[in-house]
Parts: C-alpha cells; sequence; structure tokens
C-alpha cells in the first residue's frame, strides 16, 4: 500500500471482500430493474387498456373475449380484430371533453373536437368535419371497458408482485452491502491498530496520543460512512441512472440524448466539489485531531491545570482551535448549499423546460403525435432520474470527507514499521554486554557515549547518575525501544540486532517508575490475559511479592476490578502488581526502572522484601535514584553526561570518594555541592 493513491487504497480493501459485494450488486441490479418497470408497465395500461377504447370499433357477427354488446350489436376494437375476421360495419368511439362519444361511422380522430346539437365536429388545418354522435352514459362506457379488465388486473398485479420482489432484493442488497461495508472497516482498524504496535517508540514520542487515536477512531468512522453511505448511496444511484436511461432511449433516443447532458454537469460539479470541498476537509480533520489532542492532554493534565489555575488559558486554546474548526465548517455549509437542492432543483427544471419544448413543439404536430402513456412514462422517469442526482450530490460532503480521512489513514499505515517475528528463542542466560555503544535521539546530540560494560548472568548491575545523564536510554537501548548509532549489544554474546524486537523483549522483564495499571482485575493487570500465563501463576506470583496482604482486603480479592491507571490503588499496591506481573512472566533479564523512587519509607521495606523474590535467579539492570537501594549490586555504573565515568561494588566506590561517593553523602544529609 506505500505510495498508493487514496483511492486505490480503498478499492484494494473493498476488494478483499469482493464476493458478497458482488452478490450485493447483483441484487441491486434486479432491484433497479424491477422496480423500473413500472412506467413501463403504466404505459401500457394506459396506451392499451386505458385510453385504447378511444378509435376505431368494428361490429362483428361472433361474440368473444373482447366484444362489447352494445344496442343489440356486437363491436370489436381495431387492433383486437382478428386477420381474417368479417367486418359488418365500422364506428368510432371519441372523447370530447370529459365525455365519450358513439359515432356511426368511422371518423379521424386528429384535429380539435367539439360537441353540439348531437353531432361531434373535427376541426382540421384543412377542413372541418361533422358526424353523428351518441353520449356514452358511465355504465355503457365501462361496457365498452369490460374486456380490458382481465388485462388491467393482471399488470397491475404483476407491478405488485415485482414492486415485492424487488423489495426483497433491495432488502438482501442494503444488508449485503452495508455488512461488507462494516468488515471492510473492521479489517482496516484491525490493520491500522497492529500497524500501531509495529511503529517505533519515537514515532509515539513525536505524536500527541489524542491525534493518534482521531486515526484509529474518527478518521475510520469517516471511512466507514463512505463505504456503508456513500459509495453505496453511488453505486445504486449510477445503476438506477443508467437503467432511466436505457428507459428513456427505448421511449424517445431524442429526448434521451438531451437528458443525458445531465450526466456532465453532474461530473463537472462533482470535479469543482473535489477541489473546494476537499481543501476544507483537509483543515478540519486536521482541527478535529488537533482538538483531540487537546483534550486529551487537558484531561491528563486536568490536576495540574486546576492546582494552577489555568483553567482560562487552557479553556482558551481550545476556543482557537473549535473557531477555526467552525470558520471552514461553515465555508463547507455554504459550498453544500449551492449543491444538493438547488443544483438538482435548477437541473430538473432545465430538463421539464426541454421535455415541454420538444413535446410542445416538435411532438404533438400532425406529424409526430405521442400517445399519452408516453409522456406519462416520461414524466415518471423525468422525476425517478432527478432523484439519485439528488442523493449522490447530498453526499459530496461525506465524500470529500471519507477521502481525506482515508488518506490520513494510509498515511498512517504508510509509516515505517518494523518487522514483527515472533518465533520463539531459547530462554537466554542472561549474560548482557555494550561495546562502544553511542546513541542520540537526535542525530549528532549523543546521549550515551562510548559506553562498555558487561553483566554476568545472575548479577544485579545499578546505574547511577544525575538527570540526564543517560540511564533511562541504556534500558531504552537494551529493550530495542532504539538502536544504537555506533556499537553493539550482546546477550550472551549474540547482537540483539540479530534478533527481531519481539524476540528480544520475549525473556525480558520491566517494572517502571511509575507502573501503568490496565483496566481490568487485578488478575488481569498481571497476566496481561496471555493464554501462557495462567491464572493460579498470577496469583502465585501475587503472593510471592507480599501483594496478597492488600488484596485480601479488596472487595472481589484478586477479581477486583480496577479503575484505569490504578487510580483506586495506592503507588506502593500498584509497585507490587507490576512485581507479580514481571514474576509471573519470569524473564531472564529483569530492569527496574527506578522502581523504589516513589515509594514512601513505611512501604519501602515490603517493597524492597519483594524485590529480593523478584531478582532470584535473573540477570538484573537497576536504574537507582536512592542509593541506599543498592548497596547490594554486583556491579554499580555511575554515569555523568552519557559516559561511565565510575564503576565497582557499593564499598569500592565509596573508597574512590568521586562522584558516586559524594552522591551517597548528599542523600545521608552530608552536603557538598562544590564537590558535585
Amino acid at each position: 500500500m506505500k505510495n498508493a493513491s487514496t483511492e486505490r487504497a480503498l478499492f484494494h480493501y473493498a476488494w478483499l471482500f469482493r464476493k458478497q459485494i458482488f452478490i450485493g450488486l447483483i441484487c441491486l441490479i434486479l432491484a433497479v430493474g424491477l422496480e423500473l418497470t413500472g412506467p413501463f408497465i403504466a404505459k401500457r395500461l394506459i396506451d392499451e387498456h386505458i385510453v385504447g377504447i378511444e378509435g376505431a370499433w368494428h361490429q362483428v357477427a361472433e361474440q368473444d373475449d373482447f366484444t362489447v354488446s352494445y344496442h343489440g350489436n356486437m363491436y370489436k376494437r381495431d387492433d383486437r380484430l382478428e386477420h381474417n375476421e368479417h367486418v359488418l360495419d365500422t364506428v368510432t368511439i371519441m372523447q370530447v371533453g370529459r365525455d365519450y362519444y358513439f359515432l356511426n361511422e368511422a371518423a379521424s380522430l386528429s384535429g380539435e373536437r367539439t360537441f353540439a346539437n348531437g353531432q361531434v365536429s373535427i376541426t382540421t388545418a384543412e377542413q372541418t368535419s361533422t358526424f353523428d354522435a351518441e353520449r356514452l352514459s358511465m355504465t355503457e362506457l365501462y361496457g365498452f371497458f369490460a374486456p380490458e379488465k382481465p388485462a388491467i388486473y393482471f399488470w397491475l398485479g404483476l407491478y405488485v408482485v415485482l414492486l415485492l420482489i424487488a423489495g426483497v432484493f433491495q432488502y438482501a442488497h442494503t444488508f449485503i452491502l452495508k455488512k461488507s461495508s462494516n468488515r471492510i472497516i473492521r479489517k482496516m482498524r484491525d490493520d491500522v491498530f497492529a500497524h500501531l504496535q509495529r511503529l517505533p517508540i519515537d514515532y509515539f514520542v513525536n505524536q500527541p496520543a489524542g491525534k493518534v487515536v482521531a486515526r484509529v477512531t474518527n478518521d475510520t468512522e469517516a471511512i466507514r460512512e463512505l463505504y456503508v453511505r456513500v459509495l453505496a448511496t453511488f453505486v445504486s444511484s449510477m445503476f438506477y441512472m443508467t437503467g432511466i436511461f436505457v428507459a428513456l432511449f427505448l421511449l424517445d433516443v431524442r429526448l434521451a440524448l438531451i437528458c443525458l447532458c445531465v450526466v456532465p454537469l453532474i461530473i463537472l460539479w462533482m470535479k469543482f466539489y473535489k477541489h473546494y470541498g476537499g481543501k476544507y476537509q483537509n483543515v478540519i480533520r486536521a482541527k478535529v485531531t488537533d482538538m483531540n489532542g487537546n483534550i486529551n492532554e487537558a484531561i491528563q493534565g486536568m490536576n495540574i491545570i486546576q492546582a494552577f489555575r489555568q483553567e482560562n488559558q487552557v479553556s482558551k486554546e481550545f476556543e482557537e482551535l473549535n473557531e477555526e474548526h467552525f470558520h471552514y465548517e461553515r465555508k463547507l455549509i455554504k459550498l453544500s448549499a449551492l449543491t444538493s437542492f438547488n443544483l438538482v432543483n435548477v437541473l430538473r427544471n432545465i430538463a421539464f423546460v426541454a421535455f415541454l419544448w420538444y413535446f410542445g413543439s416538435a411532438s404533438l404536430g400532425t406529424e409526430g403525435i405521442v400517445t399519452v402513456g408516453v409522456l406519462y412514462a416520461f414524466v415518471d422517469y423525468l422525476n425517478r432520474l432527478f432523484q439519485p442526482v439528488t442523493e449522490m450530490v447530498n453526499q459530496l460532503p461525506l465524500l470529500e470527507q471519507a477521502r481525506v480521512s482515508a488518506r490520513r489513514v494510509f498515511e498512517l499505515l504508510d509509516e515505517e514499521g518494523e518487522e514483527v517475528s515472533r518465533d520463539e528463542i531459547n530462554r537466554y542466560k542472561g549474560e548482557v554486554a555494550f561495546h562502544a555503544v553511542s546513541f542520540g535521539y537526535q542525530e549528532d546530540d549523543y546521549v550515551l557515549k562510548d559506553i562498555d560494560f558487561k553483566v554476568e548472568p545472575g548479577q544485579t548491575a545499578a546505574f547511577v547518575g544525575h538527570t540526564g545523564s543517560g540511564k533511562s536510554t541504556i534500558m531504552n537501548v537494551l529493550f530495542r525501544f532504539y538502536d544504537p548509532q555506533e556499537g553493539d549489544i550482546t546477550i550472551d554474546q549474540n547482537s540483539i540486532l540479530n534478533w527481531s524486537r519481539q524476540q528480544v523483549r520475549s525473556h525480558m522483564g520491566i517494572v517502571l517508575q511509575d507502573p501503568f495499571i490496565f483496566s481490568g482485575t487485578v488478575v488481569s493487570n498481571v497476566t496481561m490475559n496471555d493464554p501462557l500465563i495462567s491464572r493460579e501463576r498470577a496469583v502465585d506470583a501475587l503472593k510471592a511479592v507480599g501483594a496478597d496482604r492488600f488484596i485480601k482486603q479488596l472487595p472481589d480479592t484478586y477479581d477486583t476490578p480496577l479503575k484505569e491507571k490504578g487510580e483506586s490503588l495506592s503507588m506502593g499496591e500498584r509497585q507490587l502488581i507490576s512485581f507479580a506481573r514481571a514474576l509471573a512472566f519470569d524473564p531472564a533479564i529483569l530492569i527496574l526502572d527506578e522502581a523504589t523512587s516513589n515509594i514512601d519509607t513505611e512501604t519501602e521495606s515490603m517493597i524492597q522484601t519483594a524485590l529480593g523474590v523478584l531478582k532470584q535467579g535473573r540477570t538484573t539492570l537497576v536504574i537507582a535514584h536512592r542509593l541506599s537501594t543498592i548497596q547490594q549490586a554486583d556491579q554499580i555504573f555511575v554515569l555523568n553526561h552519557g559516559t561511565i565515568v565510575e564503576k565497582g561494588n557499593h564499598e569500592q566506590l565509596l573508597a574512590e570518594e568521586g562522584l558516586y561517593y559524594h552522591m551517597y553523602q548528599m542523600q545521608q544529609g552530608k552536603w557538598d555541592v562544590a564537590a558535585i
């Protein structure tokens, strides 16, 4: 999908579910075809069975299904007469105004008709003809309609049946396409979320969480509307219009060609809307993302905002974003107001003007008479033609919104991800070595400079130093959150670059300074919903670190629901759960990132006991703030501005009276700031 156009990428996702979509489209074609039979059936009913009684009737000797008895004689319509049937006389039934009249002789239907004094006069450009006529009563008139009733009932019944069948296909088409659309979006969201987990850590450092969330939720939801509503509307409308144009061409080629001018007008308008609507939507979606980021940041830091009385300032920042969003939404509304009803109404009126001109000046002359049924069918099809046009034009705002959102989602998917390999590797012994490692978050600005050290399996190594000395960065490169620009890192003498990031981390555990508690239960926070970690193993780990002391006091003990970030627990309790999590996964290498720096003195003894359990049988790397917690470490590395300036155990480093010694003295209350 790299560098693919937005439209091609959207088509790629739709193609994954092509079978269901094709079935839905077939149902749509059948539904449209069946529905569009209505005007043709109406034309046949009007021309052949309703208006068709006007014209020549022939007196016949034998009675059949199409004969009508009038004044003791049998009469049959001209178009119902059989080829060799004997005709005794010919008469005419003619409509004048709202009444029908019986003429005892053949008469032309062309010309202006009037009735007076028992006679019908027909005036043409050449002459006026007069015929004796009898006005037909309603009963007599219905008698002439009687032979047509079975056919009328048949065609009406057939149309009802076709509409019911069309309804079934319409339901099937709607259900199948919307189901397919939702499956497409489910697949897309899964892909986006999976891709997020393959992105390097620095992507998330540079992107506010709210903006990333907006891509996964808001933007994919806009794309869902594209598949569920917009594309479904465009596809069904195009099929519908195609069917109508086919019907119009069957009725009258010249008028159908006039109506065909609507198509290029719609295409030109869509291009115009795409140009301006796309620009507005780009800004609108960007502002929605910015607002999401702003809201997320405000919620995360609400305690700080309220503590420093910054509510007005934060509100002002949000209002500025909201105002700009409102400004472009208003521009988009103005643009949309020009489309929808206004555009379609103008096109409809132009089409009807062409229709009236055509039938008024060209088709109603003596040389080109059209039937009432054709007129009805044309008017019906013209009305139907502008219904899908209206629906398509009304979907243009959603179409552009979805296109912009899709581009943003696919830009995220095109971000360079890291290959995920979950192939298992044997549990390593835990030897860790850095070989002349240099690393910087920014190019040419190294945080670590030529770092060399080695930790034997089962040893505890501590890293100490002032803020910014590079302690946490060592853990970041060991965990392969980042890769060093220079040097190499080995585990059991194997370069970690030879393994995937997942393989490197598969036998590592980490406990952070601020342990993260997920929404769920106590047990699920230990197992992380990993099927390989059983409930019994999680409970045993919690007991081993001493967490069962406070868990027994919780309402549902190990199944007690925990709020987001574990707000209902104290810092020490959250830390014990994170220890149990690390213990349950039984890592060969354990990283403690200032795990005791936020713990009060009363809780520290319990935490230290838990740490003793946690460190047994594994290599432990400790980032320490309190030097009192690392006095038993096998090795202590003292960092200063990204380099290791001292190393040894606690006693050796105190004896050297270097940086470590002064840091220790300072924490003991014997300040010697000048020496540091």
